[in-house]
């Protein structure tokens, strides 16, 4: 019993010991607020969520089938499952191995062998059977923590897929999110382009006029026509469009290409607030930084597995059951039982450089995930800085388009007026129309890329994912 005691004291003394480092979070040294970020009293710390986000209710409906329905995603979701059935494998490596053992054997002896010699004197027979039941033992003692950071490394593993799936779904729901926007503009400009082809109709209309009674030449009329007819050229560019943005918006939401319900909602279509700040806390919800530290986290759990492989391992055996050289004494109790146990301390002596070589690998992996990891933040750092820029600078050139449309607005309402009394010429009509359509589908196309870059803007702070 002493002996025993002595060598539970060991164990206890061994498991507390400490051969490997615990994970730390690198200095990250960030910036207190984001470049271009104006302060404000009213810093966000925290981003409402998708569903509250977007204010349009037709929009929160694909979004919510593309997240249901999505195949990337589906897959992402089957990534994490996997994960988790290793996490309970490696769960099971506490407890020892068992295994039922059920062995019939026949052996047949020297006769001039003393274990020959033996069966004859004994049993009257050469031939020997041995029938064997027992339930056997097998145990690594985790001494130095090897289980303990391999379940650190599988749950890191779930950790950092479950991250994958967030930055998934954050990339699924901006994809759509600016689908669906690059489908109301695509509309917005189609009626543009129809409208405007209305515009050049009826100036081929006064052309023609103006020639039958002399105030035009045919020249005037073969340029009036070629507007019209660039005009219509544009109406089949953006039909087509039309078609391959619902197509691929189909596809995001997982079903086979078909027409996409869209509704215009007007005023504020997003929650976040232009004039508030943005706290550089709000990285630390990224997808794509927390699965860089998981990874980061796994790693450095692989380098303390590699680094307990130089230490001994201690292994209990043992094994118990009923054994009987005849079929009938088998099952008779105590006297087929037996039972026996060992244990023993493994050393790796040779193996020893190709250990070293394991750490020194494994190190080198933990030093790349941190380079990984603190990329992952510059770069959402960057991202932030781009879309806060963007959005500032659309918004300055919105207003600078919108003033040049209206100006064209009203000149084009003159001009038309002046073209119908004779007093200005067909280049001059053509002109103020050509301009004045430009200048609409101009003002669309950025209305689109600031709701774009609005989404980027929520898509780089983590997108609200929690």
């Amino acid at each position: 019993m002493k002996a025993i005691y002595s060598v539970l004291v060991i164990l206890c003394l061994l498991t507390a010991c400490k051969v490997t480092r615990d994970y730390k979070r690198p200095d990250l040294q960030q910036p207190e607020q984001f470049r271009n970020a104006q302060v404000r009293d009213t810093t966000l710390r925290t981003l409402p969520n998708v569903q509250d986000f977007f204010a349009n209710a037709t929009l929160r409906s694909l979004i919510d089938t593309a997240l249901a329905y999505n195949n990337d995603l589906r897959i992402a979701i089957k990534n994490i499952e996997y994960a988790q059935t290793t996490l309970k494998q490696v769960k099971l490596n506490y407890l020892p191995d068992l295994n039922a053992q059920l062995q019939v054997s026949r052996n047949r002896t020297a006769r001039n062998s003393f274990a020959g010699l033996g069966n004859e004197a004994f049993i009257g027979t050469l031939n020997v059977n041995d029938f064997n039941v027992n339930l056997g033992l097998n145990w690594e003692v985790d001494i130095w923590g090897r289980v303990k950071r391999q379940k650190e490394e599988a749950l890191a593993g779930i950790l950092q897929n479950e991250a994958l799936k967030r930055g998934v779904q954050t990339r699924l729901v901006a994809d759509v999110a600016n689908g669906y926007y690059n489908l109301l503009m695509l509309d917005e400009q189609l009626r543009i382009a129809r409208h405007s082809e209305e515009l050049s109709d009826s100036t081929v209309m006064i052309t023609n006029a103006q020639y039958r009674v002399g105030e035009a030449t045919q020249l005037a009329i073969q340029q009036a026509k070629a507007q019209l007819e660039e005009t219509r050229q544009l109406i089949p560019q953006i039909e087509q469009s039309i078609i391959q943005q619902e197509n691929a918006l189909s596809l995001l939401c997982g079903s086979y290409a078909k027409g996409i319900t869209r509704r215009a909602q007007p005023g504020q279509e997003f929650s976040l607030n232009h004039q508030q700040g943005y706290s550089v806390e709000l990285l630390a919800a990224r997808p794509d930084i927390h699965a860089a530290e998981y990874e980061l986290r796994a790693t450095n759990a692989r380098l303390g597995i590699a680094e307990i492989a130089l230490y001994p391992r201690l292994v209990i055996t043992g094994q118990s059951g009923l054994t009987s050289f005849q079929v009938s004494n088998w099952l008779n109790v105590p006297g087929s039982f037996f039972w026996n146990i060992a244990g023993g301390l493994t050393q790796p002596v040779f193996q020893r450089r190709q250990l070293k070589t394991q750490i020194e690998q494994a190190r080198i992996n933990q030093e790349k995930a941190a380079i990984n990891f603190q990329q992952a933040v510059l770069t959402g750092y960057t991202e932030v800085s781009n879309a806060l820029v963007a959005n500032q600078k659309i918004e300055e050139q919105i207003q600078h388009a919108t003033k040049r449309r209206q100006a064209l607005e009203e000149g084009i309402g003159s001009t038309e007026l002046l073209f119908k009394n004779g007093m200005a010429n067909y280049l001059e009509i053509i002109t103020a129309q050509s301009n004045f359509l430009q200048s609409r589908l101009n003002v669309t196309q950025l209305e689109r890329e600031k709701a774009n870059a609005t989404i980027e803007l929520y898509r780089a702070l983590g997108g609200g994912w929690r």
